[in-house]
């Protein structure tokens, strides 16, 4: 019967230790979220009005507006942790919506982020000669990846000798 108990207590900590170590998510929505991608979103904007997303991307640029900033971002796919995944291509682009003035420098051209926010409509734009719908996110969360967050990441090797690994 001690066995039992004892088998019992190991399972439930080797549990609670596998859990701490799963990735936690970096933004949380407060609604059920789309699956649409940002290329999706921007073909059929009223289709998706209103929708819940989790994005993510690269700041391309900004602007700040009277009243609230906005954030143009290329999308890419994101990984189970929600980090942007630039080596899958580009997934469209969209503009991040802020209330009020953000500072340049807070949000860099390059800067990667994760968004959680509610589909707010589309607006046409242009990139190069090419017209391009943007969808508008206003966002309830951003978080901003710090540079090199790709190759955060457990990495297991098993090495045998120098420079050999299985």
């Amino acid at each position: 019967m001690k066995t039992h108990h004892a088998l019992r207590i190991a399972a439930i900590a080797a549990a609670a230790l596998l859990t701490a170590c799963m990735a936690q998510p970096v933004v949380v929505a407060t609604a059920p979220v789309t699956p649409a991608l940002a290329y999706e979103v921007a073909a059929e904007p009223e289709r998706y009005a209103g929708a819940e997303v989790i994005w993510g991307g690269m700041i391309l640029g900004l602007v700040n507006r009277e009243s609230q900033t906005e954030v143009t971002i290329l999308a890419y796919p994101l990984d189970s942790a929600q980090r942007p995944v630039p080596s899958a291509g580009s997934r469209g682009r969209f503009i991040i919506v802020l209330p009020g003035y953000v500072e340049r420098h807070d949000y860099p051209d390059g800067l990667f982020v994760t968004l959680s926010g509610r589909l707010a409509g589309s607006r046409a734009g242009h990139v190069d000669e090419q017209t391009f719908v943007y969808p508008l996110v206003e966002a309830a969360h951003v978080h901003r990846w710090p540079p090199g967050f790709q190759f955060d990441r457990p990495q297991w090797h098993i090495g045998i000798g120098v420079g050999v690994r299985l």
